[in-house]
């Protein structure tokens, strides 16, 4: 009897080992700085974002020394994000909100220093009546711990953590961006960005431009989504591209990237504009 009760304790205490372990897809994205999307359901939403992580790793390995692996999709049903850095969120009118134990998972991602970026892709958000204004994502997002939003002002570190821009177009521009508001009682000195306690990296991004079918690219590295026409067109791919990288050296170094790592680079290239012009 009691050689009975030993083996059925080993056998649980491998049960209990198994379900500890953690998800080798997971590990490998974590190890390797993957690029992860959220799975809406909709197969055709689905590729869409993963041509467009695959893409924007493609162009972080190409100009920066951040060398991202495969996107990986993600089901918060199921996956432990707590490996990972950087979620893209595509909303959808017919997403199912994830259970109390999938927000449970989310909210711990961004506690913990993950980043989601909600992109609604229909070019309009501001029309919608702020962040929160499409009901499909203020469903999506109501149970999560959001900070207070704010449009992304002039200064923010997204503007300059390796690019300088002016705005942050996708497939689509012009549309508001929202990130967390800085504290009604902040202050910060002219010209340096407020800092929130996550090294200034807000834990949410969202906008409506349609950011992945900007980036993505074929198995054969082609753009896949048209957008605009002609020069005009080539150009907003590029700052899309430049968006993608500034966000994820954003998310990935919060203001130390901006303050410190490229400030010679940026005095170089403001250089170089001034004798351009």
């Amino acid at each position: 009897m009691r050689w009975l009760l030993t083996f059925a304790a080993l056998l649980w205490a491998g049960a209990l080992s198994a379900q500890d372990d953690p998800d080798p897809r997971l590990v490998r994205a974590a190890d390797e700085v993957a690029l992860a999307y959220m799975l809406t359901g909709d197969a055709e939403v689905d590729a869409a974002s993963q041509a467009g992580l695959r893409g924007l790793s493609q162009l972080l390995n190409a100009r920066t020394t951040v060398e991202p692996g495969q996107p990986i999709g993600i089901d918060p049903e199921a996956d432990d994000l707590s490996l990972l850095t950087f979620l893209y969120w595509p909303v959808t009118d017919a997403q199912a909100p994830p259970s109390p134990q999938a927000y449970m998972r989310l909210n711990h991602f961004l506690r913990s220093g993950g980043m989601i970026l909600f992109d609604t892709r229909d070019g309009d958000i501001a029309g919608l009546g702020g962040p929160d204004g499409g009901a499909a994502l203020q469903a999506l997002a109501a149970p999560l711990d959001i900070p207070p939003l704010a449009p992304v002002p002039a200064d923010h570190v997204l503007t300059r953590s390796f690019y300088l821009l002016r705005d942050f177009p996708g497939r689509y521009q012009g549309g508001q961006v929202w990130a967390e508001a800085p504290p009604a009682d902040a202050q910060a000195a002219e010209g340096v960005p407020f800092r929130n306690l996550n090294d200034g990296v807000s834990p949410v991004v969202i906008g409506g431009n349609a950011w992945a079918e900007s980036w993505a690219v074929d198995e054969n590295g082609l753009p896949m989504f048209s957008i605009g026409s002609g020069f005009e067109g080539e150009r907003q791919r590029e700052m899309a591209y430049r968006f993608g990288v500034n966000l994820i050296m954003y998310v990935l170094t919060g203001n130390y990237k901006s303050d410190q790592v490229h400030v010679p680079a940026l005095l170089d290239r403001l250089r170089q504009e001034e004798v351009v012009q």
